[in-house]
Formats: C-alpha cells, structure tokens, sequence
C-alpha cells in the first residue's frame, strides 16, 4: 500500500470511529428545564469537536453527516427527518467555524478562541433556522401549529409567550449551553486524546 493510501485509509478511518461514537452518544440526550422536550443536550458534538480539532474542518462536516445517518438507522426518527437535518445543520454551525480557527490558531489560547467562535456560530444560525426553517418544518410535516409549539415552551419557561420569545429564550439559550457543554468537554480532554487521533 502507497504513503497516500495508508493515509487515506486511516482519514476514513478515524472520520468512521469518531463519527459512529458520536452517534451512540446522541443515544443519551439530557432535557433542560427552559426548553420544550425535543430541546435535549447530548455530547456527540463533543467528540466531533475533537476530530474536527484533529482532522480539519472537511471531516468535520463529515462526521456530522454520517452521525446523523447512523443515528437514523439507531434511532429512528419521530420528527420526519426534521430533528435530524437540524441537528447537522447545527452541529456544522459549532463545528465548523471552531475547527477552521483552530487549524491555523493551534495553541491553547486559539482552541479557545475557536470555540467561542462555535458557539456563538451556534447561536446565531440557531435562531436564524429555527425561526425561518426548522418551526416552518416542523409546522409543515408534522401537523404542528405555532400555538402547539409556544404552548409546549411556555409550559416550562413562562417567559415564552409567542415565536419571537421562543426563539429568544429558549432556542438561544438552549443552544448556548449545549456548545459551552461540548467546549469544555472538548477543551478538557483533546490534547489528552490528541496524541491518538493523530496516530
């Protein structure tokens, strides 16, 4: 086998393991108490931090794409393939951005600085979908009405009176905690786990 095959191989290979670990951790999702119940926090983007960290932004994306797909054949889908597109989307939002800063920031103080940059990436598509896509789809393939969406956030975070709140206070600050969730993680752990994605 060529140097470049060798190389290619084990690219596909960490990209598969990290993403297929991803996966098995979108199994165990923690609700919040501020947002509705299909708002749940998993750290699988945790992990797909660390391989973007390690591999680039291209595998990132990747891994995103094949968690998702995995989790649908694990899984299952209750949402018409909404919660799942969303969850890429998302998921690219933090990803992305924190590992194309950190792959020409590599310090300490960069990877720092990548992941504030994730997750206010994260925010702010966040909103941006959810307000103009994701609700909309939700509404259209699942037979869901605005009313229904307000009243399931307002039924645990009575700040939420209509979209515009909902977005505000729940759908920001979901989002928020969920990326700082998974930077601290990956903050923590990648140069201890570095050395092996780098193998």
């Amino acid at each position: 086998m060529t140097t470049s095959k060798h190389t290619a191989l084990k690219y596909i290979t960490k990209i598969a393991i990290l993403a297929a670990f991803a996966a098995v951790l979108m199994l165990f999702q923690i609700p919040v108490w501020f947002a509705p119940a299909f708002y749940e926090i998993d750290l699988s983007d945790a992990v797909i931090l660390m391989g973007g960290f390690a591999l680039g932004p291209g595998a990132a994306v990747l891994m995103e794409l094949i968690k998702n797909l995995l989790n649908l054949i694990l899984n299952g889908t209750i949402t018409a393939g909404v919660g799942e597109i969303a969850n890429f989307l998302m998921g690219c939002s933090l990803v992305v951005p924190a590992s194309l800063y950190y792959k020409y920031h590599k310090s300490i103080g960069g990877a720092a600085v990548s992941l504030v940059i994730g997750v206010l990436s994260l925010a702010v598509v966040s909103c941006i979908l959810n307000y103009f896509v994701m609700i909309p789809a939700y509404i259209h393939f699942m037979g869901f009405t605005v009313e229904k969406i307000v009243g399931m956030a307002a039924a645990v975070n009575p700040m939420v009176k209509n979209l515009p709140t909902l977005i505000i206070f729940a759908t920001a600050p979901f989002n928020i905690l969920k990326g700082l969730v998974c930077s601290v993680v990956n903050f923590l752990l990648y140069k201890r786990l570095s050395r092996i994605l780098h193998i």
